[in-house]
């Protein structure tokens, strides 16, 4: 039916006799159910060779109602099939239920890649070194079969055309919401390897046919380059179980789900994974970082207090400031942007070895993990100049999502945002500013932000259409920030020496006033 790439096959071979024990562990997973009538050619096309270099096959029986696992067991006694092994599960746990018995089965085995393939003959087992061969020559952990980056190539194998269709329509909107340039979602030929799903939750994936889609979506959220090679189609007598209206629902509800959750409207543990939980510069308008970033005067002396890795300093150095930055981060992951980095506990800033004192003092979401944040905010009123200012921000525990979460009974906790695990107070606008108050300061001037809608569609392509909704939502910030602001920003100065010289009121406000005829002429 097809031929094999004996090219490929002498390279990968090479390979496995150059590397010896070396050669990574490689399992190829066989589902099945109802497959009694595909299931021996399905294992009898691989090729010998390839039979000789993986360290296991094995066909993994979803409790069909045919023989089909009597048919591949007979196999086993079979000249070339020794590494052939064949389970049945006890009951029917569905397409996905069956590749996760099939992942954990190639954990437990401590295969170094797994490689999906069909028990019905719908996808080519001759072209198994066509996906060994990105992850064996390039490194790729993640391998997808794709049946429509050759054009017409799916219609011409026999796809349906009602299933090409809904791959053409599916498939790109899955892309834009994801921000994901994949030529097809819905392949079920794949290759893993075994680190991305030792970090991927896929367990708590349905056990419905879109477990494939929310495994996508975890290595997304992985941060994971997805590679793709062309793969044939092919349609022949198999029954399809795959109810299409239902999978097309599923499917999009993933991906829309996965969004809501980094927009912590919803929480799902399946999508928290490892790099859901890295902090990232927000660039647009009407976020906390822009907001400060915008707020301190070119050339100015900046302590930066929680700095991180140092992605708002970095942005400050380039305005020409000097930044200090402290933070108990490893030193080797801070940017070296930075004039001077110290590491040290916030919750005992008195105590920090430096004795300048700065134009700017800035807490960018740092005040909700001290347990301390008052007396860590009094503590660093001694490191403002005479005309400094503090520039502060946090989340709002009472924007609109919150409350409606806590009405529906919801308070789920995540990696980031503002349930971050990590924090351990919540604010509301009127808390913060008065947690502020009480630490000898006096508020000068407040901004709030919208939903970080640039870091949910962070897609080059949608960036208008991006910017449209931050200032559409914006306007409703502006009417109601107690509900509506993601973030509250607030300036601040020393309240004591305010009052002992009330002409520096004066000089803040004349400070504002170019700093806001500077951004508008931006």
């Amino acid at each position: 039916m097809f031929e094999h790439d004996e090219e490929k096959i002498s390279r990968i071979v090479a390979l496995k006799r150059e590397l010896g024990e070396d050669f990574p562990r490689i399992g190829i997973l066989v589902v099945l159910y109802n497959g009694a009538a595909h299931i021996a050619s399905v294992l009898k096309r691989i090729h010998p060779k390839m039979m000789k270099i993986i360290e296991e096959i094995y066909v993994v029986d979803d409790f069909s109602k045919d023989n089909g696992f009597e048919v591949a067991r007979r196999l086993k006694s079979a000249e070339g099939f020794d590494k052939l092994r064949v389970y049945r599960n006890p009951r029917n746990y569905g397409y996905g239920g069956n590749q996760k018995i099939g992942y954990q089965y190639a954990l437990d085995k401590g295969f170094d890649y797994v490689l999906l393939l069909h028990g019905d003959g719908q996808y080519a087992p001759e072209y198994i070194p066509n996906l060994l061969e990105p992850a064996l020559f390039d490194g790729k952990e993640v391998v997808f079969g794709s049946r429509m980056l050759a054009a017409g190539a799916a219609l011409h194998g026999g796809m349906p055309l009602y299933k090409y269709i809904g791959n053409r329509i599916l498939s790109p909107i899955q892309n834009i919401i994801l921000s994901m340039r994949l030529s097809e979602f819905h392949s079920g030929y794949r290759l893993y390897s075994m680190r991305v799903l030792k970090e991927t939750p896929f367990f708590l994936n349905s056990d419905d046919f879109h477990f494939d889609t929310q495994i996508i979506v975890q290595c997304r959220a992985l941060g994971v380059d997805i590679c793709e090679v062309p793969i044939p189609t092919y349609y022949g007598q198999e029954i399809c179980r795959v109810n299409g209206i239902k999978y097309a629902c599923n499917v999009l509800w993933s991906v829309l789900e996965y969004r809501l959750h980094q927009l912590h409207i919803v929480r799902r543990e399946r999508y928290q994974v490892r790099s859901d939980s890295q902090y990232k510069l927000k660039r647009f308008r009407h976020s906390s970082h822009r907001y400060i970033i915008d707020a301190i005067r070119s050339d100015s002396k900046v302590l930066d207090l929680g700095c991180g890795s140092g992605f708002v300093a970095k942005e400050l150095t380039r305005k020409g400031c000097k930044v200090v930055g402290i933070d108990n981060v490893p030193p080797e992951q801070v940017d070296n942007s930075l004039h001077r980095f110290i590491k040290w506990d916030l919750a005992n800033l008195q105590d920090v070895p430096l004795e300048e004192c700065f134009d700017y003092v800035v807490w960018g979401d740092v005040l909700e993990h001290l347990r301390n944040a008052e007396e860590a905010l009094k503590a660093s009123r001694r490191f403002l100049k005479e005309s400094g200012r503090m520039i502060l921000s946090t989340g709002n525990i009472a924007i609109w999502f919150y409350r409606l979460s806590l009405l529906l009974g919801r308070f789920n906790y995540g990696g980031k945002g503002i349930l971050d695990k990590t924090h351990v107070r919540l604010y509301t606008r009127s808390s913060f500013e008065s947690s502020i108050e009480r630490a000898g300061l006096k508020i000068i001037d407040r901004k709030y932000t919208t939903i970080p809608f640039e870091l949910v569609f962070e897609s080059v392509r949608e960036r208008v259409v991006v910017r449209l909704l931050d200032e559409f939502y914006y306007l409703i910030v502006k009417a109601w920030p107690r509900l509506f602001a993601y973030q509250c920003v607030v300036e601040a100065v020393d309240a004591g020496r305010m009052e002992a010289d009330p002409r520096l009121e004066f000089s803040y406000v004349r400070h504002a006033l170019r700093q806001d005829v500077s951004t508008r002429g931006e």
